[in-house]
């Protein structure tokens, strides 16, 4: 018979990932404003094997518009110069031999709604994972009827998975207006 309260567990896990992995997505969006997020994914030689940017590097922001970048070898400012160009940032760095600095340009209108647009797209697709894992778990507890468990149990646990899945869609949402507001703001 059928673990009502871990599935349940497992399913509010699941759909929380979910949620973090759209954060995490979130995060990378380049809104106009200087976020050392954006250079999450930048790999970089260094001494034979690619290691995350923050690891040969301090990455801080002096400002709203700027990213620096501050190698703790200064031979590695071409490597690190050379990983940014070819990473999807889209951001020409500059340096003066010693730090390496990121202007971040302001957006333009358009170019805002854009980015409001992909957030909502990514936002939508998280929607949808968390839908398909309600979905799931909706089918295992119609076939744990069949096992053996009440019927009033299953539509218990059908309001507390629903519970569940409004929550998340929610925080979903709050995620997503909170991105918007960020992004729209000059």
């Amino acid at each position: 018979m059928i673990d009502v309260k871990a599935t349940l567990s497992s399913a509010e896990e699941k759909m929380e990932m979910g949620v973090m992995y759209l954060e995490e997505q979130l995060s990378r969006v380049r809104a106009g404003r200087a976020n050392v997020a954006i250079l999450a994914g930048v790999k970089v030689e260094s001494y034979g094997s690619m290691v995350p940017l923050n690891q040969v590097a301090n990455v801080s922001t002096p400002d709203a518009r700027t990213i620096a970048i501050r190698p703790w070898d200064k031979k590695q400012i071409r490597i690190i110069e050379k990983a940014i160009m070819d990473s999807d940032v889209g951001i020409t760095p500059e340096n003066n031999g010693e730090i390496i600095r990121l202007g971040i340009p302001q957006p333009t209108e358009e170019r805002r709604r854009e980015l409001a647009k992909q957030c909502n797209k990514m936002g939508e697709q998280t929607k949808v994972q968390i839908r398909n894992i309600r979905a799931d778990i909706k089918e295992k507890l119609k076939k744990a009827i069949k096992d053996g468990l009440s019927e009033d149990l299953e539509k218990d646990a059908e309001n507390d998975l629903q519970k569940i899945h409004d929550k998340m869609i929610k925080n979903v949402e709050e995620l997503l207006a909170a991105k918007e507001k960020e992004i729209m703001t000059v």
